[in-house]
């Protein structure tokens, strides 16, 4: 099976062969609770999001995005913040590719649908906000949660 393997500033990281830009959603519902998925490549929890398509905007990715993975329909309503750390790269297995961190983080908040798995998540499920940093996942996925929670306004950029 294809498997997705972060690193973080690891000097054994292999080098970067592509940029793409990427979504992620922090959704969530009208109890506050977040929509976390169990993802199919690594078994990490994450945010729904992924890369952005050719003709495509940021939000559009967005909503796609979230639909595609979870089966919940959002619109989005802000921004957490930028994350272009090149310390951070991301190897895909299936295709040797070698993705360089570049993600835009913004909030959602859901219209419509169902918790549904997709070939991308294997578990979607509403996670109250104060149990979703117990759930393994990246660091730079946690990292990203940390600033939404902390609740600042301001965007992150880096």
């Amino acid at each position: 099976m294809a498997r997705r393997i972060d690193f973080h500033h690891d000097p054994d990281a292999p080098t970067a062969n592509s940029l793409v830009p990427s979504v992620n959603v922090i959704v969530t519902n009208e109890h506050g609770d977040v929509l976390m998925i169990q993802r199919s490549d690594n078994d990490n929890w994450a945010v729904p999001g992924g890369a952005i398509d050719l003709g495509e905007s940021l939000p559009q990715a967005a909503v796609r995005e979230t639909l595609e993975e979870t089966g919940i329909t959002c619109e989005i309503t802000g921004i957490v913040g930028t994350y272009t750390d090149p310390g951070h790269v991301i190897l895909y297995t299936s295709n040797g590719e070698v993705r360089q961190e570049f993600s835009i983080v913004v909030t959602g908040r859901a219209v419509s649908g169902t918790p549904a798995t997709s070939s991308e998540s294997r578990r979607v499920r509403w996670v109250p906000r104060d149990e979703v940093l117990a759930l393994p996942m990246a660091a730079s996925m946690r990292m990203r949660i940390e600033h939404y929670l902390a609740g600042t306004g301001l965007p992150h950029i880096g």
